[in-house]
C-alpha cells in the first residue's frame, strides 16, 4: 500500500493527494496505531543501495514532506515516525552498488560517479534532519547491513537491530572507506576514536558488540524485530516532544552539514579513481556475494584471513585448536556435533 494511498484522517482521504507513484524497490504500510509510516526495501536484481533505490526513496521523502506540509490548517496528519526496514530474509541492505562503481571507475565515469555518490549522500543527509519534518527516523536491522546500507541505518535517530544482525563496513578489503557519513555518524554517537577503529578494522560485528559500543539503541530477539518496534514506539509516543527536542540538541552540539558530507565524497571520489586493478579485483569478490546473497555470510573480516569457513575446517586432518573461523570465532575443539547451533543468550 502506498502512503499517498495511506494519507486518511478519521476515514477521510485528503484533497491535496496526489497519485500513488508505482515503486519498485521498497514497499510502504501506514500505521495508525503508532502514528508510524513503514517502509520495506526490497532492491533488485541485488539487495544493495542502487540508483533506482535511491531515486525511490528521495521520491518518497518528497511524497512524504510534500503531503506534510500541504495540509489544510485545521488538518493534523496522524504521523511521528518513519521506519526504514528490508523484507529480505537475513539481509537489510548490502551497501553501495559495486557492479555500477567498479563499471565507472573502469571507464574512468568521474561525473556519473559523483553523481551516484552525490545522490545517495543527499538521501543520508535528508534522514539525519528527518526530512525537515518533526518526525523520528528509525532503522529496523534484521540481517545483514554492510558498508552504505550500514550507513542508512546511523542516519536514523534510533537504530533496533535483531540479535543475529551483522553490521560493518567491508569497503577497506578493497582498499577503500565508507564515503556517505560513515564517519560523522559514527563519531557522534561513540566519538573519533572508535568511529575510526571500526571504519578501518573491515570487521563485521555482531549487533551485541554495537550495542556495547553505544551504536545500537535496542536489541530483539531474533523474529521480534517488528514487535520490538511496534514497542518502541508505543512507549515513546507520549515523549515525542521531549525525542524531538533532544534531536535539536544533537545537531546543535554535533552538526552534520550537507557540505560536509559533499566534501568527505570529494575525497572519496578520488580515492576511487585511484584503485589498482588488484583493488578493483578484490571489489569483483565482494559484488559476487551481494549477487550470491546465500553466501553473504561469508564476507571475511580481512582478505588476509586464511581461515577456512564455517564447516570447511572439519574436513582438514592437521588443523590446529584454537581456531579462528571467517566470522572471527575462536574454536577450541572440533564442535562437529554442536557448531552453528550455539545461540548466545541472557
Amino acid at each position: 500500500m502506498k502512503v499517498c494511498n495511506e494519507s486518511n484522517v478519521d476515514g477521510q482521504k485528503q484533497t491535496k493527494t496526489a497519485i500513488a507513484p508505482e515503486y519498485t524497490q521498497f514497499t510502504t504500510r501506514y500505521d495508525s496505531e503508532t502514528s508510524a509510516i513503514w517502509c520495506w526495501m526490497s532492491p533488485e536484481p541485488r539487495p544493495c543501495m542502487n540508483v533506482k533505490l535511491i531515486d525511490e526513496l528521495v521520491q518518497l521523502q518528497r511524497q512524504i514532506t510534500d503531503t506534510y506540509t500541504s495540509q489544510n490548517s485545521d488538518t493534523i496528519w496522524p504521523f511521528r515516525h518513519l521506519i526504514l526496514a528490508s523484507k529480505i530474509p537475513g539481509i537489510y541492505n548490502l551497501g553501495g552498488d559495486l557492479g555500477l562503481i567498479k563499471e565507472y571507475i573502469v571507464n574512468n565515469e568521474e561525473d556519473k560517479l559523483r553523481d551516484y555518490a552525490y545522490k545517495a549522500t543527499n538521501l543520508i543527509h535528508r534522514n539525519i534532519n528527518n526530512l525537515d519534518l518533526p518526525i523520528t527516523m528509525i532503522s529496523l536491522v534484521q540481517g545483514q547491513a554492510l558498508g552504505a546500507g550500514f550507513e542508512a541505518a546511523l542516519s536514523c535517530d534510533v537504530i533496533i537491530a535483531e540479535r543475529s544482525s551483522k553490521l560493518g563496513f567491508p569497503e577497506i578489503l578493497f582498499n577503500m572507506f565508507p564515503g556517505m557519513g560513515a564517519y560523522n555518524l559514527l563519531a557522534r554517537r561513540i566519538g573519533t576514536a572508535l568511529a575510526e577503529r571500526i571504519i578501518l578494522s573491515g570487521k563485521t560485528y555482531t549487533a551485541e558488540e554495537l550495542y556495547d559500543m553505544g551504536v545500537i539503541d535496542v536489541i530483539a530477539e531474533d523474529g521480534e524485530g517488528v514487535q520490538a518496534t511496534e514497542n518502541y514506539l508505543n512507549s515513546h509516543n507520549q515523549s515525542h516532544n521531549t525525542i524531538r527536542s533532544m534531536k535539536k540538541i544533537r545537531q546543535i552540539v554535533h552538526p552534520i552539514t550537507q557540505q560536509d558530507l559533499f566534501e568527505i565524497v570529494d575525497i572519496w571520489m578520488e580515492a576511487s579513481m585511484k584503485l589498482s586493478e588488484k583493488d578493483l579485483s578484490k571489489m569483483e569478490r565482494l559484488l559476487f556475494l551481494q549477487t550470491d546473497t546465500k553466501n553473504t555470510k561469508n564476507i571475511k573480516e580481512s582478505e588476509s584471513s586464511k581461515s577456512p569457513r564455517r564447516g570447511d575446517w572439519r574436513k582438514i586432518k592437521d588443523v590446529s585448536f584454537p581456531l579462528t573461523t571467517h566470522l572471527g570465532e575462536s574454536v577450541h575443539e572440533n564442535r562437529r556435533k554442536n557448531d552453528g547451533r550455539r545461540q548466545k543468550t541472557e
